[in-house]
């Protein structure tokens, strides 16, 4: 849970830097652990017909969802800065069928030993 609020309340859009892995997978862990209950009220709306319910859920989904989206990105492209790679490679999501295998192999793989262009290594003394 520190690893979302350090996310989310320390680093909201601070696209400088470095993520380690664990920093990224832990924040979207609780992120989708967040979205699946924010999303209960507007399926249990849908499972009730209860309009009323539907209309909150989807509400409460949406705020939540653009609440977030920013610190996503924050933190998928501090990521990508642990591989010495720009921000600008997250758009390879965009490609059809293989963007988004990409990004996931570049978000698990281990990022440059030692410091690089965008800051010092976050795993600091952690490598012998």
């Amino acid at each position: 849970m520190e690893w979302y609020l350090k996310v989310v309340r320390d680093n909201y859009a601070n696209f400088e830097g470095r993520a380690r892995r664990k920093e990224y997978w832990m924040f979207y862990l609780f992120n989708m652990i967040f979205t699946l209950l924010v999303y209960i009220p507007l399926i249990a709306g849908i499972a009730m017909e209860n309009e009323t319910l539907m209309m909150v859920g989807g509400i409460l989904f949406m705020l939540y969802i653009l609440a977030i989206i920013i610190p996503s990105i924050a933190v998928a492209v501090r990521r990508l800065h642990d591989q010495d790679k720009s921000g600008s490679w997250y758009f390879v999501t965009f490609i059809p069928f293989i963007g988004g295998i990409w990004l996931l192999i570049l978000m698990a793989t281990e990022g440059t030993h030692g410091p690089n262009q965008y800051g010092p290594d976050p795993k600091g003394d952690l490598i012998q």
